[in-house]
């Protein structure tokens, strides 16, 4: 599907005053990188560490909960299955509600209520005593993240130069392994029962989840509403003074003048879009787009979070690795996990979007397909595992990374943050529920054939999403949003 599909046509403005023409999308789109863009990255993109974190936390502590003397009376596979699938299916119902409230509401008012959700979730999971609490807020915890990602995305295209869009997004969505690989090396420390006991090592692992929580809670007071929403909602005095600012506090960080920008755009104000409309134009006027954004999450959804909650379980069960030493494998592919959106996060800018995704999506297939053939013929030891883990999530979380980016920019600006929520919901909700329940399943029969068919499942869809973005993939590097798909209330 081509960026110059027709969205649907706004009705009348019901007056003149309620049309304003800005050129707000283009000033934002050709700044240069600053420190403002710093602050932007580090007070949105921190969340995505903690949502690391959390997963791999649990992951690796499965083992542990499930040890007499834990505290809690839970297997390891209600911990990597059930618990699993309630935190997945709390983010997708916390991402339809709260991307409904973004569009509607703002993306800074969100952002910083979900962030509070997801302390207090967190805190409570802390206090769990019994199976039933467990699940319950890992339920919520999910719901506070599952907003975070259609808050946080909204807002992060929505304020970085098109220029720069696609390897910021990346890298921002990848930096959730860097709160993987914290989570795998403090899960070492917190296990270790030389240093806590076993009921309360896992407890303290949560509460300091909620102290970085906090710390990234006292950043983002400092981080804007987006512009693009403010002048859509009536706020177009105040979208002009929030970059009017930002202009000069850029223009003396470079010590030279702006260029003036090179487009305007006219648009009729409205308060809210109703969802009616939000659907229509989703899925009516870009259906090839919206195929696209559920096979890209799909498949990235299905392979992650059975992975993600699944692997110390492997490493447990058949490789005889202690629940305490775990964490050390995880950091290592978590490792991988990050630098791949790092190192090609620019290419998604200069080779182009439609390459890359299907690359990336097709070449990590390919990879895990050898690796399941490698683990059935018994010819893996751990280390081995883990390091053909590590390659095939190099670029595997890059063509995941890219799901969050594609479909927060092609669609039009009304429809973003409920856009970035119901993919991201229903792509989750068929891979991320599905897959921690059935990896669960396959593993805990502990037959090397079982493992092989999950890991051949993953692969399969991987790169069946990757030949369908090789075939739908929007050409959307370095234009700007309102270009790529034009908003629902720009006048004629």
């Amino acid at each position: 599907m081509t960026a110059s599909s027709t969205p649907p046509q706004p009705p009348p403005a019901p007056s003149a005053e309620n049309t304003v023409t800005t050129a707000v999308p283009a000033r934002l789109d050709r700044l240069p990188w600053s420190r403002w863009h710093w602050m932007i990255v580090i007070g949105l993109g921190t969340v995505w560490i903690l949502d690391g974190l959390e997963v791999t936390t649990v992951g690796n502590i499965a083992s542990r909960l499930s040890e007499e003397g834990s505290g809690l009376a839970i297997s390891s596979a209600q911990v990597t299955g059930t618990a699993a699938a309630l935190y997945v299916a709390g983010a997708c119902a916390g991402a339809l509600f709260f991307g409904r409230m973004t569009d509607k509401f703002g993306r800074k008012k969100l952002f910083m209520v979900t962030l509070a959700v997801y302390l207090g979730a967190t805190a409570l999971t802390a206090l769990s005593f019994d199976a039933w609490w467990f699940f319950l807020f890992r339920f919520l915890t999910g719901f506070g993240i599952g907003g975070e990602y259609a808050a946080i995305n909204s807002a992060i295209d929505e304020l970085i130069p098109s220029k720069y869009r696609g390897r910021v997004d990346l890298i921002i969505n990848g930096s959730y392994w860097l709160g993987a690989i914290g989570g795998s090396l403090l899960s070492v420390v917190m296990l270790n029962t030389n240093i806590f006991p076993k009921d309360l090592g896992w407890r303290l692992t949560f509460a300091l989840g909620v102290v970085l929580g906090l710390v990234i809670l006292l950043v983002r007071r400092h981080v804007p509403e987006s512009p693009r929403w403010q002048f859509i909602h009536g706020h177009g005095k105040e979208a002009e003074q929030l970059v009017s600012s930002v202009e000069r506090e850029i223009q003396e960080e470079k010590g030279e003048r702006l260029p003036p920008p090179d487009r305007e755009i006219t648009i009729h104000q409205r308060k809210s879009i109703g969802f009616g409309l939000i659907a229509r134009t989703v899925f009516r006027e870009y259906p090839k787009r919206s195929v696209l954004g559920l096979s890209l999450f799909i498949g990235q959804a299905f392979l992650y979070n059975a992975i993600t909650f699944g692997f110390g379980a492997i490493l447990t069960k058949f490789f005889d690795v202690p629940s305490g030493k775990t964490g050390y494998y995880f950091a290592v592919i978590a490792a991988g996990n990050f630098l791949g959106p790092l190192f090609l996060g620019k290419l998604f800018d200069t080779v182009g979007r439609r390459i890359m995704i299907s690359s990336t999506y097709i070449l990590s297939g390919l990879l895990l397909f050898v690796t399941a053939w490698l683990f059935g013929r018994g010819s893996l030891t751990a280390t081995t595992l883990t390091a053909c883990w590590c390659v095939v999530l190099f670029f595997a979380s890059a063509g995941a990374s890219s799901a969050y980016l594609t479909v927060s920019e092609i669609f039009p600006m009304e429809t973003r943050a409920m856009a970035i929520a119901f993919f991201y919901a229903i792509g989750t909700a068929a891979g991320g529920i599905s897959g921690p329940l059935i990896f669960a399943d396959l593993t805990e029969s502990g037959v090397v054939g079982d493992t092989v068919l999950a890991f051949q499942i993953g692969a399969g869809l991987m790169c069946a999403a990757g030949l369908v973005a090789a075939a739908l993939a929007v050409n959307a590097e370095r234009r700007s949003l309102e270009d790529i798909a034009k908003p629902l209330s720009a006048a004629e």
